[in-house]
C-alpha cells in the first residue's frame, strides 16, 4: 500500500530518480508526486495502479526518506528560523486550503501568481518555496536554508553606517526611499510603540500607530506661538512604513494583541486553540491520535520470585480517534512519565507482528496493521509539556495539542477505553482491586496477586486484539460507509479510511523515531573521555579523530536511554546517523544499571564521604599529635645522651661506617630465626656506653662490637 510522503528510487533510469508521494487520491484511483533530486519540481499526477506495477516489478523501490533530519531548536539561528517561518506562513496558509489547485498542472500556475501578488513575492520565489517544501518532508524544518553548507554559522552581520538589506525604491516623484539599519535599539522603540499606541481599546490603525512612533521618538519638538509643535526628521535618519510593519509582524503577539484591543473573552472563545476531539474533527485515519495512561487496578509479583508484590502496573495506550484503533501500548512499571510516554510512541511506529510474537502470540499484519505516524497527537499537561516536544514537532510534523488541567473529557475515547479495561481486569483477574476502601475483616486483595508483568503484558495484548476486532456502539457512520455495508469495528473503519478517506498515516525509521524522542543531555570531553552523569564512554569516531588528545569543543550533545546507560548516543548533524558511545572500563562498576540507580549511587557515595567528614579531621588531628609526641621524645633523649662538645665535623665523620653498624645491628634484630632465642645485648652495649668516653675508647669499642657481630654472623653461615 501506497502511503503519503514515501520516497522511491527508480533503479532503472541512469540518474537513478527519485520520487516522493505528495498526495493518495483514492477517489480518483490516482496520487501526485514531484521528483526530489531537480532544483525545484512541481508535482506530477500518475495512476495508483502504474506504480503499485512498476513497485511489483521491482522498477520503482522503496528507499529510506534522505531529507528526514533531527534538528534541535536550540542549535539554530536566529536567522535560519525567520526564514524558514517566513517561508511557512505561505506553506501553511495555502497548501492545506489550495491543495488540489497546486497538485493538478491545470489551474496550478495561476494559484501560484495569485500566492505571489498576495504574498509581495515573485512566482519564481513562490515555487521554490512549495518544492522545498514537498522535495524535503512537508514538515516545517524543510524549508530550513542550507546554512550546514555555508560559511559563518551562526555569525551575525555586522551593521555598518551603509545600509542593509533591499535595493532603494523610488517612488512616483523620483524620491528615494531609505529607511535605516534596525539595530537592537530601534526593535525596542518598534516595541515601546507597539505596546503603547498599538494594544489599546480605541483599535487605532497601524499607519497611525506607525506617525505616533515617528513624532515620538523620530522629530524634534519645538514650540511655536505657546503651542508645541513636531518637526520630523530627514528620511535617511526613520524608519520606513515596511520595516515597522515587517518587524511588528515578526515579533507579533496574537494573543496579547487580542486581549489589549479587545478582551481576554474574546481571545478564549475566537482565538483560543480548538482542542476538540470528536470523530468530525478528523477526515481519515492518522489525523488525530489520543495518547494517555493510567495505573492498572491489578498488583503484580516479580518474575524473579512470585513471593514478592511488585505493585500496581502503567498502562499507556495510543488510540486513533477517527478509528477507534489502538495504534500503540506500553505496560511496564515507568511513569506515569515521559520515559513510560516515549515508550508507547515506540510502540506506535513498531511492526505489530514482531512486537507480538516477542510475547508468544502469533498475529498476521492484517490483525494489527498500524505502524504509523499522526498529523496530531491529544495529550496530557504533564509528559508532553514537562518534556520538551520541539523535535516532534519540528522535525516529524506531529502537532501536540495539551489539554487543559481537570479536562479528562477532551480525551474521552482514550479514557472511556481505559474504564472498560479496568473493568474487565477487575472482574477476571486475581489481584485486581475490587474496592477503593476496604472494610476491617476484609481480605488484602494484594496478597490475591497472581500475575507477574509479562503475563499481564500478554493479556493486555489479547485485550487490545480483542478491542480493535469489537463494534463500536454510536458510532456515528457515513452514508458511504452504510451503502459498503462496513461493520464498525476498529479494524475495519482504519482498512476503509485508508482506502476511502484523506488520511495523514506517514511510516517512518524506528531509529530516526527513537532519535526524537529519548531525552537530551550534555557530555564533557577530556582526556579521560566523554563524561555524562559521572560516567565515561569512547566511541571509534572520538578516537580516530583525536577528540581526546586535541578537543575542539568541551561539550558534546548526546541522546540517551536512562533505562540502559551502557551506551549513549551522538546525533549527527544531517539527523539522520548516530554515533554510539560505549562504557568504559573505568566506570563498568555500573553497567546494566538504569540512570536513577546511578545517580542514587553517586549521591549516596557522596553522603557517605561527608558523614566521614568530621572524623577524618579527628584523625588528621591525633595523628599529629602523635607525631609531635614522637618527635618531642626523641629531642629529649638527644638532649640526654648527645655530648655537647663534640664538634660538627666529627659528628658527620664516619656516617658510612655508622650505617653500616646500624644496618648490621638492625640484620640480627629482623633475622628469622626459627627454634632460637634473640641475642639480646648488643644494641644495649651500644647504647648504654660512657658518652664520656674519648675517641680511642669508641673505636676500641666500635671494634669489639663488630667482632661480635661478625663471631654470629659466621656462625649462622655455619663458618
Amino acid at each position: 500500500m501506497i502511503m503519503e510522503n514515501q520516497v522511491f528510487q527508480y533503479i532503472d533510469k541512469q540518474d537513478g530518480g527519485r520520487i516522493r508521494v505528495l498526495y493518495v487520491d483514492s477517489d480518483r484511483a490516482c496520487l501526485y508526486y514531484v521528483n526530489i533530486d531537480s532544483v525545484t519540481s512541481m508535482p506530477r499526477k500518475e495512476t495508483i495502479e502504474k506504480i503499485e506495477a512498476e513497485i511489483k516489478n521491482n522498477l520503482l523501490v522503496q528507499i529510506k526518506d534522505p531529507y528526514i533530519t533531527t534538528y534541535s531548536e536550540d542549535k539554530l539561528s536566529d536567522l535560519q528560523k525567520e526564514k524558514r517561518d517566513t517561508d511557512w506562513e505561505i506553506v501553511d496558509s495555502f497548501w492545506q486550503s489550495s491543495k488540489d489547485q497546486l497538485l493538478n498542472k491545470k489551474g496550478r500556475e495561476k494559484k501560484i501568481r495569485e500566492i505571489a501578488e498576495e504574498a509581495n513575492l515573485s512566482i519564481f520565489k513562490i515555487k521554490k518555496i512549495f518544492s522545498r517544501f514537498w522535495q524535503r518532508g512537508m514538515t516545517k524544518n524543510a524549508l530550513l536554508p542550507d546554512y550546514i553548507n555555508s560559511g559563518g554559522k551562526g555569525k551575525s552581520k555586522k551593521l555598518s553606517k551603509n545600509k542593509v538589506g533591499k535595493p532603494r525604491k523610488v517612488n512616483l516623484v523620483g524620491e528615494a526611499i531609505e529607511g535605516i539599519n534596525v539595530t537592537e535599539e530601534i526593535k525596542k522603540i518598534f516595541e515601546v510603540s507597539i505596546n503603547r499606541y498599538y494594544r489599546k481599546k480605541e483599535k487605532p490603525s497601524f499607519k497611525l500607530v506607525y506617525d505616533s512612533m515617528l513624532r515620538e521618538f523620530f522629530s524634534d519638538r519645538y514650540v511655536e506661538n505657546g503651542e508645541v509643535k513636531y518637526k520630523l526628521w530627514d528620511k535617511s535618519r526613520i524608519p520606513t512604513y515596511q520595516q515597522f510593519y515587517y518587524w511588528f509582524r515578526k515579533l507579533q503577539n496574537l494573543e496579547k494583541d487580542i486581549t489589549f484591543r479587545e478582551s481576554s473573552k474574546a481571545f478564549d472563545l475566537n482565538y483560543r486553540p480548538i482542542l476538540k476531539n470528536s470523530t468530525m474533527e478528523t477526515d481519515g485515519p492518522g489525523t488525530r491520535f489520543q495518547i494517555d495512561a493510567t495505573v492498572g487496578d491489578i498488583y503484580l509479583l516479580s518474575s524473579l520470585n512470585r513471593d514478592r508484590i511488585i505493585g500496581r502496573p502503567v498502562i499507556y495506550a495510543v488510540i486513533d480517534v477517527y478509528s477507534r484503533l489502538i495504534t500503540g501500548i506500553y505496560v511496564g512499571l515507568e511513569g506515569p512519565s515521559w520515559i513510560g510516554a516515549m515508550m508507547a510512541l515506540d510502540n506506535m511506529v513498531a511492526d505489530k507482528v514482531e512486537f507480538c510474537k516477542s510475547y508468544e502470540i502469533e498475529i498476521t499484519k492484517e490483525q494489527w496493521s498500524s505502524k504509523h505516524l499522526p498529523e496530531i497527537i491529544i495529550a496530557d499537561r504533564g509528559e508532553f509539556e514537562g518534556y520538551s516536544v520541539e523535535n516532534l514537532t519540528n522535525n516529524l510534523n506531529i502537532k501536540i495539542e495539551n489539554t487543559p488541567p481537570y479536562r479528562g473529557d477532551l480525551k474521552g475515547i482514550v479514557e472511556r477505553y481505559f474504564r472498560t479495561t479496568n473493568e474487565k481486569i477487575k472482574h477476571k483477574t486475581p489481584g485486581a482491586i475490587l474496592k477503593e476502601y476496604r472494610q476491617r475483616g476484609d481480605r488484602d486483595y494484594r496478597l490475591d496477586a497472581t500475575l507477574t508483568l509479562e503475563e499481564f503484558t500478554q493479556m493486555f495484548i489479547k485485550m487490545v486484539l480483542h478491542h480493535n476486532h469489537k463494534i463500536i456502539d454510536k458510532y456515528p457512520m457515513d452514508k458511504e460507509m452504510i451503502s459498503d455495508e462496513l461493520t464498525p469495528t476498529p479494524i475495519n473503519l482504519w482498512n476503509w479510511g485508508i482506502k476511502n478517506k484523506k488520511g495523514r498515516l506517514r511510516v517512518i525509521d524506528r531509529d530516526i523515531m527513537r532519535l526524537n524522542i529519548l531525552p537530551k543531555g550534555k557530555a564533557s570531553i577530556s582526556r579521560a573521555g566523554l563524561k555524562f552523569k559521572k560516567l565515561y564512554y569512547s566511541s571509534q569516531k572520538a578516537i580516530e579523530e583525536q577528540w581526546f588528545v586535541k578537543p575542539k569543543h568541551r561539550w558534546i550533545e548526546i541522546v540517551y536511554d536512562p533505562r540502559n546507560i551502557n551506551q549513549i548516543y551522538i546525533p549527527s548533524e544531517d539527523g539522520r546517523q548516530y554515533e554510539k558511545c560505549y562504557l568504559l572500563e573505568k566506570s563498568k562498576q555500573y553497567k546494566d544499571c538504569i540512570l536513577e540507580e546511578i545517580i542514587f549511587q553517586e549521591e549516596l557515595k557522596e553522603e557517605l564521604i561527608e558523614w566521614e567528614a568530621n572524623e577524618q579531621v579527628q584523625y588528621n588531628i591525633d595523628l599529629d599529635k602523635e607525631i609531635d609526641d614522637i618527635i618531642k621524645k626523641a629531642k629529649k633523649e638527644k638532649q640526654r645522651t648527645v655530648t655537647q662538645t663534640t664538634s660538627k665535623a666529627k659528628k658527620t665523620q664516619g656516617i658510612k661506617e655508622n650505617r653500616k653498624l646500624e644496618k648490621e645491628i638492625k640484620r640480627m634484630e629482623e633475622a628469622f630465626e626459627i627454634g632460637r632465642e634473640k641475642k639480646e645485648g648488643i644494641v644495649k652495649a651500644f647504647n648504654g656506653a660512657d658518652n664520656n668516653q674519648n675517641s680511642e675508647e669508641k673505636n676500641t669499642r666500635h671494634l669489639t662490637l663488630m667482632e661480635k657481630i661478625k663471631k654470629q654472623r659466621d656462625e649462622k653461615l655455619g663458618k
